[in-house]
């Protein structure tokens, strides 16, 4: 079954290694929440041919085509809508109390990216739309046309880190070309944004570039799902269990690197003080000390891993 796209997993050997590197290589239940086209769920099914997924996402598409793709694994594989910052309550309700593994992939899949009508790219003209779920009622189109000034001029800053100046200056241009014609198709903000932020760094991304990624998470809610998530994982994995996430921009990683050393941090005690008096016990253990990054031969593969890094932990 095919719908004509291409989709390559991310630091796909790497990332399944770390997965079958928990419980002494034997993890007996995963779950992948942010299962996409199955690329990854597929290889740790075929590594781990005892193991059970459970792969959430909220996309339908993408639900429909991994199904298809992890059809080999028979009722090895279950494959559930909803977000992954609801992977307990979406564990519970398929009898999984605990897991062995946990892997998430915070990046869009290539289908989402390259298919004009879902909006999330600017090279290409389609609806303003980025929804993951295209049952929420929350569209790029919409944030555009109903935020007030200084709440768009706050997305540009926090979500696409533009600086203070650049993201109240496109906050305006958007009120302004609002008012006139209320924003319907990609290339129309596309255009504003080259004409509003034409003066980027040299060498910098596309005008465009950081706009829309501050966008489409303000659209998905995906920094909040990220931390929710990270601590959902936590409560959900057996001793001796993998965490692996894979991110694609420096306020993901951020979240996680700071989370996983949070949670590995023998005492939580204020600095200067004696003894530890705290009582905190570290709940994970820091695996990969580095993110691992794509490779030579991955990159000249498939250039969306350039900003890829993947780091994992272990549970206590």
């Amino acid at each position: 079954m095919s719908d004509g796209f291409t989709h390559i997993p991310v630091l796909f050997e790497e990332t399944v290694s770390a997965i079958a590197g928990a419980r002494n290589g034997s993890p007996a239940r995963i779950i992948d929440g942010t299962l996409g086209c199955g690329g990854h769920a597929a290889g740790i099914l075929k590594r781990l041919p005892n193991a059970e997924l459970l792969g959430i996402d909220r996309d339908s598409e993408a639900l429909r085509r991994s199904k298809a793709k992890l059809a080999f694994a028979g009722d090895r594989f279950h494959g559930v809508k909803g977000t992954f910052s609801q992977m307990r309550t979406l564990a519970a309700e398929n009898g999984w109390e605990k897991a062995d593994a946990i892997l998430l992939d915070i990046g869009l899949s290539s289908p989402q990216i390259d298919d004009p009508l879902r909006g999330f790219s600017f090279r290409s003209d389609g609806p303003l739309d980025m929804r993951m779920d295209r049952e929420s009622p929350l569209s790029a189109s919409r944030i555009l046309n109903r935020e007030s000034e200084p709440e768009l001029a706050r997305i540009f800053r926090d979500y696409g880190e533009l600086d203070r100046s650049d993201a109240r200056r496109l906050a305006s241009a958007v009120v302004s070309q609002r008012n006139e014609k209320p924003f319907e198709r990609t290339q129309e903000f596309a255009s504003l944004c080259e004409k509003t932020l034409r003066k980027q760094r040299k060498n910098g991304p596309p005008p465009p570039t950081l706009p829309f990624q501050a966008l489409r998470i303000a659209v998905n809610g995906e920094l909040d799902e990220l931390t929710t998530a990270l601590e959902e994982a936590v409560e959900l994995l057996n001793p001796g269990g993998r965490l692996c996430v894979i991110t694609f921009h420096s306020l993901e990683d951020r979240i996680v690197k700071n989370f996983i050393r949070d949670m590995a941090a023998s005492c939580k005690c204020p600095p200067g003080l004696p003894v530890c008096i705290c009582g905190w016990k570290p709940k994970l253990e820091i695996v990969t000390k580095h993110p691992v990054t794509a490779g030579e031969e991955e990159l000249k593969m498939n250039t969306r891993s350039a900003c890829a890094k993947l780091r994992t932990a272990g549970r206590l």
